[in-house]
């Protein structure tokens, strides 16, 4: 079976906070979202030191995990997209197989890339596809301001512009301002081509 591999390690841990548990409780959470199940095929946990590691085959718990990686901005992050070794074990750490090495290629890459990520495929071309589309994506994300993402946040739990407006207290125009400088737009459709890119490497399941 194909599945995404998601292999994060916190840079800069030597000088900063311990920023895996927040993490882990943030995807974790994940579980939690309207149509995603179980988000995760293997859960995310700490490997070794400042590492975690996850293994995903749904392409939109995949956009969440990256966004959440990508928005808190301390990670190097690889992907590794390909098959595993069955039966998968109880633990992500555990698992064995060339996405696991692919994801382990890519997390080391990852530290000399832009947004520090990069993403490893048994299809090398579809994975710079996913790769450049993610940079693309995190070019969005890397702008937004904490207004912006108040306004991104509130409008992507289902809030009109005219609610998002009475829930912090501004005008439904300063909304549409902020939703606009954000990039509201550009990111919700980055993030359904990330989604449709995963699912075309996924499908090079046999």
């Amino acid at each position: 079976m194909f599945v995404v591999v998601v292999t994060a390690d916190q840079r800069g841990s030597r000088d900063d906070d311990d920023r895996v548990p927040a993490m882990l409780t943030r995807l974790t959470g994940l579980t939690g979202l309207t149509g995603l199940g179980t988000a995760h095929l293997l859960p995310f946990e700490r490997t070794v030191g400042d590492e975690i590691q996850g293994v995903v085959d749904d392409p939109k718990a995949l956009t969440h995990v990256l966004e959440g990686l990508l928005r808190d901005d301390h990670w190097h992050v690889g992907l590794g997209i390909g098959p595993v070794d069955l039966p998968l074990p109880e633990h992500a750490r555990e698992g064995r197989g060339p996405a696991y090495l692919l994801a382990r290629e890519a997390v080391t890459a990852a530290k000399g890339a832009p947004w520090q990520l990069r993403v490893g495929g048994a299809d090398p071309y579809l994975a710079r596809q996913l790769e450049s589309a993610v940079w693309l994506w995190a070019a969005v994300l890397g702008r937004r301001t904490d207004k912006g993402w108040q306004v991104v946040d509130l409008v992507d739990s289902g809030l009109s512009y005219e609610r998002t407006a009475a829930r912090l207290g501004i005008s439904q125009s300063a909304v549409s301002q902020r939703a606009q400088a954000a990039g509201l737009a550009e990111g919700r459709r980055a993030r359904e081509l990330v989604a449709h890119l995963v699912a075309e490497c996924l499908a090079g399941n046999p």
